[in-house]
């Protein structure tokens, strides 16, 4: 059953760190910083942290940005794709890591905030003031939530794309792929990427679908990513990537999801509220 988080008295909150002492000092330090802070589960991978969050729906979520399983990135992305937007406010988010470049100076003033390890109790001080604030915010003007989200979800977008850090962004990125090699028993199909609609992830394996066929290459979907042209090449969900130019329509419904038609095949596709900005009209 859902949280309630309409006030400081009833908030709650979910803790996902991989380890168990830091998980500890931290709800230890919650407990004196915030005493009616009701923590809900503390979790130990990033799967957990999902299923958990959405099983739960706290107030808060502390997450681990390097966690087995999932990233604390990769929860929330998920997150902003499944959540019942229209039944509970988004859950505020707290990234806890050991590498100051994910601490982005936009942080101090917006919905998602950070915890560098190992939390220091004034930088801990202030990130429950700013949470608290927020959450009386959401409780005294509900209508309020809509652009808190989108401000949450923009901020999440800018933290994808930087992921790799520093060092990831100043090296060579790789070069883009021309041509799928798919192997088929002891045939090997080669696919012009010019040709292929969309990718969608499946399970350890990668669906490679143009208008005629579909194919599977062992590859995750996130060391594909890099190698396609992003204009080209859209993200949409975080199992889905789209050639921009086989779309045909664009529809959004009322949880802030689009769903799209493609030239040359039949099935429909979700965008997640996380890349909805990609469907805007001009």
């Amino acid at each position: 059953m859902a949280a309630e988080t309409g006030g400081a008295a009833a908030a709650s909150a979910l803790i996902a760190e991989d380890e168990p002492l830091l998980a500890q000092a931290l709800q230890a330090a919650l407990r004196r910083e915030w005493p009616e802070l009701q923590v809900l589960a503390s979790v130990g991978d990033g799967v957990q942290a999902l299923s958990k969050t959405l099983a739960l729906r706290p107030a808060l979520c502390f997450l681990d940005i390097r966690m087995p399983g999932l990233s604390g990135l990769e929860v929330a992305q998920a997150l902003a794709e499944d959540w019942p937007a229209q039944e509970v406010p988004f859950p505020l988010l707290v990234f806890v890591t050991a590498h100051d470049h994910y601490a982005l100076r936009a942080f101090e003033h917006a919905a998602v905030d950070y915890l560098l390890k190992p939390v220091e109790p004034a930088r801990l001080a202030r990130c429950v003031q700013r949470l608290r604030r927020t959450l009386a915010a959401r409780q005294a003007a509900p209508a309020t939530q809509a652009p808190a989200l989108e401000h949450t979800l923009a901020q999440l977008r800018g933290l994808l794309a930087q992921s790799g850090g520093p060092a990831a962004a100043s090296a060579r990125p790789p070069p883009r792929l021309q041509v799928i090699q798919a192997g088929a028993g002891s045939a090997v199909h080669f696919v012009p990427v010019e040709d292929v609609l969309y990718f969608e992830a499946a399970d350890k394996y990668v669906r490679v679908v143009t208008a005629e066929a579909e194919h599977l290459i062992r590859m995750p979907l996130k060391d594909l990513l890099p190698q396609l042209d992003p204009e080209r090449f859209w993200q949409i969900h975080r199992g889905t990537i789209v050639q921009a130019r086989c779309i045909r329509t664009a529809v959004r419904d009322e949880s802030g999801k689009v769903r799209l038609t493609l030239r040359g095949r039949p099935e429909k596709l979700t965008a997640s509220r996380l890349y909805a900005h990609l469907f805007r009209a001009f």
